[in-house]
This record gives structure tokens, sequence and C-alpha cells, in this order.
């Protein structure tokens, strides 16, 4: 019982500090991959050497849409080999339903080898302190630039303020072409995604840097919410969500944190939720209002 209780103090305490600060950034990508940083054997890129759409998602660690060293999915291979994203956001979709992303982010492309990409305005909160970003090098077989899962807090927990990340192209291991417009050739079975740091046709040089710049960051703590009320708690078979503000959603999660409820109530103030298929134990409901605002109370299910 002792060790029940410590895991539902923590993970509250987890839980209530989450989406306490809302951060902007505006995020710029600065290509250098031009003839004189990364010469071709040609005396040239090709004609139509330009970048693919710098897409991507802010999430938490729950989460990971590629991992340097592993194989790439469906998804990552798209964008590697073709520059498509469709596959891609439908699984970042699928991490925001989970809880596991806030938003997917597609930013425009390049169509040349230098310039910038620049994501004006990049919102994320304190759930989801993690962004990665990719893009497809083309034409390639399947040569990208990648950010896996790149922390915007520091060790101190603290929003990164101005910082920039160097960038090398990376492998997705799923095509064997050799050169910038080889023709089609699968990689059976795939290889993992690896680094092309000083493999032709690339030199030492970085292919870009990637520079993030906070420009707004939001206190969203809500004493209003802490006046919601739950009843009946304990409950047995429902409980009654009421809240003095319109609502978004609520959720409920185990005492490991783990999300087993999650309702969309679309502005409504009160919501009754149907525990009958949930155990008995203790377990923390989340609401959050149509601002975006959220506050957390324990829940004993009988």
């Amino acid at each position: 019982m002792k060790r029940t209780l410590l895991l539902v103090s923590l993970t509250m305490a987890t839980l209530m500090a989450q989406a306490q600060s809302e951060a902007t950034y505006r995020i710029v990508f600065e290509s250098n991959w031009s003839q004189a940083t990364h010469p071709h054997s040609s005396g040239d890129l090709p004609s139509n050497a330009h970048w693919s759409r710098l897409v991507g998602a802010t999430h938490n660690s729950q989460v990971d849409f590629l991992e340097m060293g592993e194989p790439a999915s469906e998804a990552v291979e798209n964008i590697a080999e073709l520059g498509s994203n469709t596959l891609f956001f439908d699984v970042v979709d699928e991490a925001i339903d989970n809880g596991w992303a806030n938003q997917s982010i597609n930013g425009p492309d390049l169509d040349t080898p230098l310039g910038q990409i620049v994501l004006g305005e990049v919102i994320t909160s304190d759930s989801y302190p993690l962004i990665t970003l990719m893009s497809m090098i083309a034409p390639s077989p399947d040569w990208m630039i990648a950010l896996d899962a790149f922390s915007l807090v520091d060790e101190n927990e603290e929003w990164i303020e101005n910082l920039s990340v160097d960038l090398y192209a990376y492998d997705a291991g799923t095509d064997s072409g050799m050169d910038y417009t080889s023709p089609n050739m699968d990689t059976n079975p795939a290889e993992p995604i690896s680094s092309l740091q000083n493999v032709t046709p690339f030199s030492n040089e970085v292919i870009g840097t990637i520079s993030f710049e906070l420009t707004n960051l939001l206190d969203t703590s809500t004493p209003e919410l802490e006046s919601f009320t739950l009843f009946p708690n304990p409950a047995r078979d429902a409980v009654t969500v009421q809240s003095p503000v319109e609502l978004s959603r609520v959720e409920i999660f185990n005492v490991l944190g783990e999300r087993m409820m999650l309702v969309n109530v679309n502005g409504q103030r009160q919501r009754t939720l149907d525990l009958q298929q949930m155990s008995p134990g203790i377990y923390l409901l989340r609401v959050q209002d149509t601002k975006g605002q959220v506050s957390t109370r324990k829940l004993v299910k009988r």
C-alpha cells in the first residue's frame, strides 16, 4: 500500500507539473549543401538539388519517430526516399491521440541546395518538450537530415533560449544507391539509419544547422481550474466532473502514468464518465479547458 501511495504522489506531481508553461520557438534550418562544402566528382551537384518539406512533431519520451542506429520505419523511409510526408503525419496523429505528441510540424521546402527553411512559430508545452525534424536531401536514394527527439529544455528543466545544432547527412538504410541519381535499389533487409559524415558524396563538413530561438514563454498555470469538482469520489460505476469554465477534454491515468481514458468534451462544463470497465484502485483525473490549461485530481475507484 505504501508503494502505491508513493507512485500516486510521484505521478500526480509529474502530471500537475505538466503544461505549466507554453513555449514558442522560431526555428531556422540553414543549409550548407554546395559543391564547395560537399564536392561531387562530376564538378557540381544535381541541377535539381533541393530539400523536401521540413516536417516533424513536438512530443514526449513515450514516442520515438525515428532512432539513429535502428531501422527506419516506413514513414521515415517515405520521407528519405520520396519526400512524402503523408504516412508520417498519420503516425503523428496517432501519437497525438495517445497523448504522446502535441502537434505535427509541416514546414516549407527549399527548391535550392543553399538557403533557409523557417518555421516561424512552433508552440509546445512542458508536457511535450521534445522535437523531431526531418527533410529529404533531394534527389537521393534515401538520404536525409534528421533531428531525433531533441530536448528543448536543459538539464535544469528550463526552456532553451537560443541554440544552434550542427546537422550531417543520414542514410535511412532502405536503398543501396551510391549517388544522388542512382536508380532504385531496395536494401533487403533494411539497414540501420547511419551517418554519412565524410562518406561520398558528402564531406566532413556540416550539411546545415538548425537554430532555435525562444520568442515567447507563457505561464499557463491556472488557479481557476483548481475549483473543478469530482463527485462522487470515491466512485463505483461513474464519476461526474464539474468545472466553472468550459472544458476541452478529460483524461484518467493509472498510478504508472499510463492513460486509461480520454474523453473530448467539446466545451461542456459538466461530464459524467463511465468507470464500469476500470479496475478498483487509485487513479489521477486531469481536465483541460478550452484554453489548454490543466488541473489534476486524485480519483478513487471502488
